[in-house]
């Protein structure tokens, strides 16, 4: 048994079951790479929010300031690049950055997406937000993309447009917890055009306003959506149906959350298990319509959608 792979398995087991059903569909060695790198993700993330699996309040890593453990983070992540790791989960990215021939600059990039959470970033802009989402969602695309084979830039663009578009709804279902958590991810414009202040989001006598402008914030997921299945034919067979799973599933908690309205944030909006099954099958079933089309005609351009300068 790789102990590494097994550690990361482990951690993405207990801490995104969602992940972890759609890994289960591609081949073995491009599922080990993936579990890898989503441990180190996690671990980065849950290392900022002092969090242990994104539930459980880690009380020894709130004793350091968030400041410091971003350093900290970036220390132990640029030795890893550079071979040298000790904690497991820079060991299993070392690996995966080593195999795959992944570029310094995306690992850093997530790091830096992490940077401007612990830096309190404003979002005057949807341009704003989209680079938020770029570099805490997209890059990871771009370096799953990477694990699968893919080269090609504008292969990659189509990566990064489905995990910016994964953050958009990740903003969408969370964004009344995150404002009373002091995060505001949603464009100030936005705000601004709808008579709301970030203050406002969540005054549950505001809920008809914020809905507004979340639906306009899942209208923008689902151009970023759309972009990401031009993407697939890219992928093998079995990775291109595990990402179109994935794709199925957390667009439909965007649906979730608009079928509620106002009410979104009542509870945490989210998808059943047959429910994630049936689209799992949907997914499946797209994938040869997909390659099909791809081999009739080429896809769009990707005209009016955020790129990070260097993917193409």
């Amino acid at each position: 048994m790789d102990e590494i792979v097994e550690h990361s398995r482990q951690l993405i087991e207990r801490g995104s079951k969602s992940f972890a059903g759609a890994a289960r569909l591609f081949d073995d060695d491009t599922r080990a790479s993936a579990y890898m790198l989503y441990a180190w993700c996690r671990h980065c993330d849950d290392e900022i929010d002092g969090q242990d699996l994104g539930f459980n309040l880690d009380t020894a890593a709130m004793t350091m300031p968030p400041a410091q453990r971003l350093e900290r983070l970036t220390s132990q992540t640029l030795a890893a690049i550079d071979g040298r790791a000790e904690h497991p989960v820079f060991q299993a990215l070392a690996r995966v950055v080593a195999k795959h021939h992944i570029p310094a600059r995306h690992p850093i990039e997530l790091l830096e997406g992490f940077r401007m959470d612990v830096e309190g970033r404003q979002y005057q802009t949807a341009d704003d937000t989209l680079s938020y989402c770029y570099h805490v969602a997209g890059v990871v695309g771009v370096m799953m993309a990477m694990i699968m084979g893919v080269r090609d830039t504008s292969a990659l663009n189509r990566a990064s447009d489905l995990g910016i578009a994964f953050q958009l709804t990740n903003i969408a279902r969370d964004v009344v917890p995150d404002a009373k958590a002091g995060r505001v991810y949603l464009p100030a414009d936005w705000l601004a055009e709808a008579g709301l202040s970030a203050a406002d989001i969540a005054d549950p006598n505001k809920r008809d306003a914020v809905f507004a402008v979340v639906n306009r914030l899942l209208d923008e997921a689902d151009r970023y959506y759309l972009s990401a299945r031009y993407g697939l034919p890219s992928l093998p067979i079995r990775a291109a149906w595990a990402i179109a799973a994935a794709r199925r599933i957390y667009r439909q908690i965007g649906t979730v959350v608009r079928k509620r309205g106002p009410r979104a944030w009542d509870t945490r909006a989210g998808v059943s298990r047959r429910g994630k099954m049936a689209q799992a099958a949907l997914g499946g079933l797209s994938i040869g319509r997909a390659h099909a089309s791809r081999a009739i005609k080429a896809p769009p351009p990707r005209d009016g959608l955020w790129t990070m300068p260097g993917l193409g």
